[in-house]
């Protein structure tokens, strides 16, 4: 086809016209990138973290996906009745951007930066065609980092995962081992399963990878699900193996031995492992269903003609649905810039350094407690107090812990849902319930309470997360206060308290209870100093 040649009815030239898209397509990519830069630069950040690294080749091999998918479409130049669904979808991405910007969640953001180009693509080639595209849209997912509070759960349950099967084929080759939450216990050493052993280092790559496998696969859709959920199983199975093998060289040879086997195993090898199990995979689905062709005839890697798919981009058409989704774009980048800053600076607030030794009856025994600084890392509060209370004359102590957020909106707070079971603490009991009448309260005074043990010892926990005057059992409320409060004035601090006691073998459970209730009661008078409840001044 000649689009130079070509002309409509009314005598205006398809090569005007492609010239007059491609400027307004350029408009549109200009107004994107300035509304969803805070989303970009959120991956930027995130992509050098080693579980997102793979980030930078996702929008490769998404538009790779979409090229090859656009051979299967002859061009179509020219009018379109059904573009305006795909303004639909921009004005959603602009929204939840909007949404993003206000809470200054940058990850939202990002989110709404694909709804976007989802919503390009139904504009370019109209309802009919477009939503074929989807396969290439969905994958962008895979470059996004997860929502904090999903990433230490997920982390969490994958390192205990990965933990009970290290152990296991431990045992099975006769090696002595004993497992206590996330620490391998060999006897001559411990062995500690940090976050970067949990596997997600290598699950989002490989889940990756099973996306774009499971679309090139030319075999049955159940085959093609089956392929993409084993991504999971197979990358903590082999984390596992190398858990395995780390503990076997640690028992035989040593720790230094472990160290230079670690470095070995990092990154590659394990992706390799589990790229070559999901091939293995397909292999045997084949041959059980009697598919006779080679592994290499059933994958679709036909690369030929994508430079001409792509310079189908000279027919954009400047259609009224992307003249209006440019401009919505360009003037939402507009308002943002235009926007007042709000208040989202550090909150005016004492520092735990200055928390009072004593509470009511309960004095602090000993100094402050500090955390070494990996697990301050971990933490990431801008301030924290740590510390022990007991009443004159009595053996009983309650343990108190607190942790400032400044801004929440790039981490926060992590639950002890998640922190306590890595430290080999096991969650026997757990229920959030409000103790506001036990307070005397007029407001909603929700907690977590728990009771955790470590073999024959036991601990009854209080917890709560609290933000500006609200006190929040579950963390994935918190975190949806914390947008609210972000859209509506800026401000995403917060903290987290914990009160902690021993249960001695020779008590009842409401014994130690009432050692935190009565912490407790004291605690909430000075606590305001420290945790704002209330907006500053202005």
């Amino acid at each position: 086809m000649s689009v130079s040649s070509s002309a409509s009815p009314t005598g205006f030239s398809l090569a005007g016209a492609s010239l007059s898209g491609l400027v307004w397509l350029a408009i549109a990519l200009l107004g994107a990138g300035l509304f969803f830069w805070p989303g970009t630069e959120a991956l930027l950040e995130a992509w050098q973290l080693p579980e997102y690294s793979h980030g930078p080749l996702i929008p490769i091999l998404s538009g790779l996906l979409f090229l090859r998918q656009l051979k299967e479409y002859p061009a179509d130049p020219g009018p379109k009745r059904d573009r305006w669904a795909g303004v639909a979808v921009v004005l959603l991405a602009v929204l939840m951007g909007s949404l993003g910007r206000l809470a200054n969640i940058d990850d939202i953001v990002a989110y709404a930066l694909i709804l976007w180009v989802g919503g390009l693509l139904l504009i370019s080639f109209g309802w009919q065609t477009g939503k074929h595209f989807w396969p290439g849209v969905v994958h962008l997912v895979y470059m996004l980092p997860l929502p904090g509070v999903i990433y230490y759960k997920m982390t969490t349950g994958l390192q205990f995962v990965s933990s009970e099967l290290g152990v296991s084929m431990l045992r099975m080759i006769d090696v002595p081992v004993y497992l206590d939450g996330n620490i391998i216990d060999l006897g001559v050493v411990k062995l500690h399963v940090a976050e970067a052993c949990s596997g997600l280092r290598y699950l989002f790559p490989i889940m990756s990878f099973s996306y774009v496998f499971a679309c090139l696969y030319r075999g049955p859709v159940w085959h093609k699900a089956v392929l993409l959920l084993a991504a999971v199983p197979i990358t903590v199975v082999m984390n596992s193996v190398r858990i395995a093998i780390g503990g076997y060289i640690a028992n035989t040879y040593g720790l230094d031995w472990l160290e230079g086997f670690t470095h070995f195993f990092e990154g590659w090898v394990i992706f390799i492992a589990c790229v070559v199990l999901l091939f293995v995979l397909a292999w045997a689905m084949m041959k059980l269903g009697s598919d006779h062709r080679s592994l290499s005839e059933a994958l679709d890697l036909e690369m030929d003609g994508l430079v001409p798919q792509f310079l189908r981009i000279r027919l954009v058409w400047p259609s009224a649905a992307l003249i209006t989704s440019a401009v919505l774009l360009l003037g939402a980048a507009a308002a943002f810039t235009a926007l007042p800053e709000r208040n989202t600076g550090p909150v005016p607030r004492d520092s735990f350094a200055l928390f009072p030794r004593t509470l009511g009856e309960w004095e602090q025994v000993g100094p402050r407690q500090f955390l070494d600084k990996q697990v301050e890392g971990v933490l990431g509060a801008d301030d924290y107090h740590q510390v022990t209370l007991a009443r004159p004359g009595a053996a009983e102590t309650v343990g108190l812990f607190m942790a400032w957020y400044d801004d929440q909106s790039k981490g926060g707070v992590h639950s002890p849902e998640v922190c306590l079971p890595g430290s080999g603490w096991e969650i026997a009991w757990l229920e959030r319930t409000d103790v506001a009448d036990e307070m005397g309260s007029n407001r909603p005074f929700e907690l977590n309470r728990a009771i955790i043990q470590m073999g024959e010892t036991r601990m009854m926990v209080y917890y709560w997360f609290q933000q500006k005057e609200r006190r929040i059992a579950w963390d994935f409320e918190a975190k949806f206060q914390l947008m609210l409060d972000g859209i509506r004035t800026g401000r995403t601090d917060g903290a987290l308290v914990r009160l902690t006691t021993l249960i001695a073998p020779t008590e009842d459970d409401a014994a130690a209870e009432a050692r935190l209730q009565s912490v407790l009661d004291e605690l909430v008078a000075p606590l305001p100093r420290f945790i704002p409840e209330g907006d500053p001044a202005t």
